[in-house]
């Protein structure tokens, strides 16, 4: 039995988590404290990831076993935050539960599989959302903001860098874990796909497990993208730049303050003679960026989609058109992976 969730929502949503490893606890503390949420049940394969959830959610159930929270008749949502190997299958069992399903990023390692779960979300009239968190930046938005007023001008370039010594992980390479992330944030500034995907890439500690990862993007606006994806860096780095004709901004998530800062920097064209160009280098300023975190504001909005029966940014959709991307730079990854040498 399932509560109609067409109208306003007037009463808690009853929320099971599944995967309780790196990221999966944070989503389980949002969903604990927020008013219109209810966390019911915390499941995880591993005995000591369960006790230590179980040390800071009072109330909330544990088990080791999906079941349980699939055949929860009255549960209203399953959040997954395990390993992505296991996304598809977990999503379209819950979706086919009749259960509202938030699946951690990527939705998918295939475009069969991501579109599979969407699919299935449609037959079941369920919302379907896919945990791409810096969509809910604040500072994001404020950024896709000011390039949908036109603020920054044409857009020409985006780069981003997205840098740590760690964490190192062997079922997914730095395209997936990392570049999911940025591919996400161009995807939704620029809404609209690439139209070439080139990838490089390094194994350097794991065989067939890229560390480093370079990505060149083009679209058919003319816009051009590059990523810099890497484990083995001696520094901390989350930024995007956008080069535009008129202004230039870059969103630091590493900095307190100032995570947004927009530069009246670029070249006008000569007033005198065509063809000529002038170099502007005027001020810089930081508009103010709410301070919230954008996990809490992402649990906020699963919610509101699920009581209002809306829409949510991240959809199904949103999610198989990064799995899209993902697939195309995979596949020239692969394409040009350095031949393994053989010892003589």
């Amino acid at each position: 039995m399932h509560r109609d969730c067409s109208g306003p929502m007037s009463a808690r949503l009853r929320i099971g988590v599944a995967g309780l490893g790196y990221w999966g606890p944070n989503l389980a503390r949002n969903f604990h404290v927020l008013p219109g949420a209810e966390l019911v049940w915390c499941c995880d394969s591993a005995e000591a990831a369960r006790a230590r959830a179980a040390s800071m959610l009072t109330g909330v159930k544990m088990t080791d076993c999906f079941e349980d929270l699939l055949e929860d008749e009255h549960l209203d949502a399953i959040v997954l935050a395990t390993p992505v190997s296991t996304h598809a299958e977990l999503a379209v069992r819950a979706l086919e539960a009749g259960k509202h399903c938030f699946v951690e990023k990527p939705l998918a390692q295939t475009v069969s599989d991501a579109t599979r779960v969407v699919a299935a979300a449609e037959r079941m009239g369920r919302v379907l959302m896919v945990g791409h968190l810096l969509e809910y930046h604040p500072g994001l938005g404020k950024l896709k903001e000011l390039a949908d007023l036109g603020e920054l001008g044409e857009i020409r370039c985006i780069y981003s860098n997205r840098l740590n010594l760690g964490k190192l992980r062997v079922d997914e390479n730095a395209l997936w874990s990392l570049g999911a992330h940025d591919v996400s944030v161009l995807l939704h500034i620029l809404d609209e796909e690439p139209c070439q995907c080139f990838a490089r890439g390094e194994c350097f500690l794991h065989p067939d497990i890229e560390d480093i990862v370079f990505c060149f993007l083009r679209f058919p606006s003319g816009i051009a993208a590059h990523l810099h994806l890497s484990w083995l860096d001696p520094h901390k780095d989350r930024r995007f730049t956008i080069v535009g004709s008129k202004r230039m901004a870059t969103f630091d998530d590493t900095v307190v303050e100032g995570k947004l800062t927009i530069y009246d920097k670029g070249f006008d064209e000569g007033s005198h003679s065509y063809g000529e160009y002038i170099g502007r280098n005027g001020g810089m300023f930081c508009p103010q960026i709410p301070s919230v975190e954008p996990l809490r504001l992402e649990c906020e909005h699963f919610l509101d989609a699920i009581g209002n029966g809306t829409r949510p940014r991240s959809d199904g959709h949103s999610g198989l058109r990064v799995v899209r991307v993902l697939e195309q730079l995979q596949e020239d990854l692969a394409r040009s992976r350095r031949p393994v040498q053989v010892a003589r």
